[in-house]
């Protein structure tokens, strides 16, 4: 994101036919013309200046200099477009320039800075406050829970990566010393729940199912009651992918949750939808109710805005995100890890 904001804020003069290739003017004769003195210089557009030019954004003080609003206004003109073009939802974007604003607006700056590190500096300290809400440890949580088995339910849309992610974060459970049964609720895709067989084969952990075409909600009855039984702390309930619009899956998702009654329920989105995602989980958290995010396919993710928005409209905290098809390739999030991806120096556009 921070490449494409540079590349804006560092505009180049429109360009023009240069001295050396204009055709040269006819040379007066002698006489023919008065003396005149030379032409005065005309001043310099303001978005010609180079942006490392000090005069064009810093007012001069006695203790230092202050960004001039002009330089400001350029950059908020700006931050706008590069910020749509890099997945930012509008109202995020323009929370984004109302805090840079507030933030450098006639601040006095150190001798030495320069616009685009304030700029850069300002806009970080906002997205990591946006991205920093309190941390969800899920170890912690299952630990903790007065009740188990602990039922952490899934949503999300199909081709999210949402049956992968439920192999994964038993996996990653595994390896904490924790473990867990897999309740196949996506009875609608025979797929799936042979997916989730060759992952609970490898990873040694108990997929509970039942023929294709059941009752979503009998089969994560049942996972429980196993988890119950054998003494399992942590269930995990996959569930058919379906757009937040289709009525009858939604309704099936409410059952499952009335059956299920999770402790934890996760909103599975591709970060490389941009601001789709960003829609379907307002709207999984308008009818289902959300606890947390999980974004998928982050390693792919050039542009990074989905992630900020997402955490903004729906002030849920992103819990992991998945870098890969690996079972090693999921994480819990990290706000900072997020800020240098995005506002690192040489990150891609």
């Amino acid at each position: 994101m921070w490449a494409a904001i540079k590349a804006r804020l560092r505009r180049s003069e429109p360009s023009g036919p240069s001295p050396s290739t204009e055709p040269a003017a006819p040379i007066p004769s002698p006489g023919s013309l008065p003396s005149l003195p030379p032409p005065s210089a005309p001043p310099p557009r303001r978005d010609s200046v180079p942006i490392d030019d000090p005069s064009r954004h810093f007012a001069e003080g006695a203790f230092g200099h202050r960004l001039k609003e002009t330089t400001l206004d350029d950059a908020l003109d700006d931050l706008e477009i590069v910020l749509l073009q890099s997945d930012v939802a509008l109202p995020v974007a323009e929370k984004l320039e109302a805090n840079l604003k507030r933030d450098l607006l006639g601040r006095k700056l150190r001798w030495g800075a320069d616009a685009e590190t304030a700029i850069r500096d300002s806009l970080a300290h906002s997205v990591r406050a946006i991205l920093a809400r309190p941390p969800f440890d899920l170890v912690k949580a299952i630990r903790d829970s007065p009740t188990h088995p602990y039922v952490i339910l899934f949503l999300g849309v199909n081709g999210t990566g949402k049956t992968t992610t439920i192999a994964n974060i038993a996996g990653w459970l595994k390896h904490r010393g924790i473990t867990s049964v897999v309740a196949a609720g996506d009875t609608f895709r025979a797929g799936a729940i042979e997916q989730l067989l060759v992952h609970g084969e490898r990873l040694g952990i108990r997929v509970v199912r039942q023929q294709e075409g059941s009752d979503p909600a009998a089969v994560a009855f049942d996972a429980i009651e196993h988890a119950r039984a054998k003494g399992i702390p942590v269930v995990l309930v996959d569930t058919a992918g379906r757009q937040h619009t289709n009525e009858n899956l939604i309704a099936e998702a409410q059952k499952i949750r009335r059956i299920a009654k999770p402790q934890l329920t996760l909103f599975v989105g591709d970060a490389l939808s941009g601001n789709d995602v960003v829609e379907q989980a307002k709207l999984f958290d308008a009818s289902l109710g959300i606890d947390g995010l999980v974004l998928t396919k982050l390693d792919a993710d050039t542009k990074g805005g989905s992630a900020v928005s997402v955490v903004y409209v729906t002030q849920k905290p992103i819990v992991f995100v998945g870098t890969g098809q690996g079972y090693d390739d999921l994480a819990p999030f990290d706000p900072d890890w997020m800020v240098r991806r995005l506002f690192g120096e040489g990150t891609a556009a």
